[in-house]
């Protein structure tokens, strides 16, 4: 197989080109979109575009690998090593609703571990990356995440999982806690730009629950690459996780812990 170096330079080229797609179909007149597993959880004719563009790509090219895609799931090769893992457009919402925050997230898997990522948002050209050990870039140059240690002065982010009208279990709790906590919260609507913006020190903390592995397993090698700490919530439903540097990461984290404990809040 070809270096990772090489591998990352293709995959540049790949996002990059399928960006332009994205990017010239934005608020199309008569879009088709669908829904899949409740109302607000949709799919666009450019997430079914895209993600065959990627497909089609990875399969010429590493015809050996598996892929596991959002929109069309896994394409299993035997006793294949390799596992891409897509997110063809990762903010859907937005993009259906015309508003240009949303990304490309890839990630190349090797024995189940993350060692290329690849994060991009077409609308600002931001190009994240990372190879396993080393680093994370943006547009070349190399990123790292902040160094503040008070959450008051931390602007944070998160996301609601598709069923929050209907399960209990759907971050409201934790948001109402932190929004006098904190400098201030944002709700992007992409989990891989959340993730890319802590690895740059955009933002300084995050924390989702009940994603899918294609949202985050690109953003997790960039978190990682770049200095900072992913804790996984096993004991949430899905994917679910926070990511900051050290310090932010661990007070989040023992905020959630203390919710959990004590869901009435004071």
């Amino acid at each position: 197989m070809e270096s990772l170096e090489k591998i990352l330079i293709e995959v540049k080229n790949w996002v990059r080109e399928v960006g332009r797609m994205q990017k010239q179909n934005l608020r199309k007149e008569n879009m088709i979109i669908n829904t899949k597993s409740s109302e607000i959880d949709l799919v666009t004719e450019i997430d079914e575009l895209s993600e065959e563009f990627f497909v089609n790509a990875i399969r010429n090219k590493y015809p050996k690998h598996s892929i596991l895609s959002e929109e069309s799931g896994e394409h299993k090769t035997l006793n294949s090593e390799y596992l891409w893992i897509i997110d063809p457009i990762d903010g859907t919402t937005n993009y259906a609703q015309g508003l240009p925050i949303f990304s490309i997230s890839i990630a190349l898997q090797y024995q189940k571990e993350t060692i290329l990522g690849v994060v991009y948002v077409p609308m600002l050209d931001l190009l994240f990356e990372a190879i396993k050990g080393q680093k994370a870039f943006l547009n070349g140059k190399q990123i790292s995440v902040g160094t503040k240690n008070n959450l008051k002065q931390c602007l944070l982010a998160t996301g609601f999982p598709y069923d929050q009208h209907s399960n209990n279990d759907n971050n409201v709790n934790y948001f109402s806690y932190f929004v006098p906590r904190a400098r201030g919260l944002r709700r992007l609507g992409s989990a891989a730009y959340d993730l890319a913006n802590i690895a740059a020190g955009v933002l300084d903390g995050y924390w989702e629950l009940n994603l899918s592995i294609w949202d985050v397993a690109a953003g997790i090698l960039l978190v990682e690459e770049a200095g900072g700490k992913v804790i996984m919530l096993e004991d949430k439903r899905g994917v679910s996780l926070i990511a900051g540097n050290t310090i932010i990461s661990d007070q989040v984290h023992q905020a959630i812990r203390y919710l959990d404990e004590k869901p009435i809040l004071k």
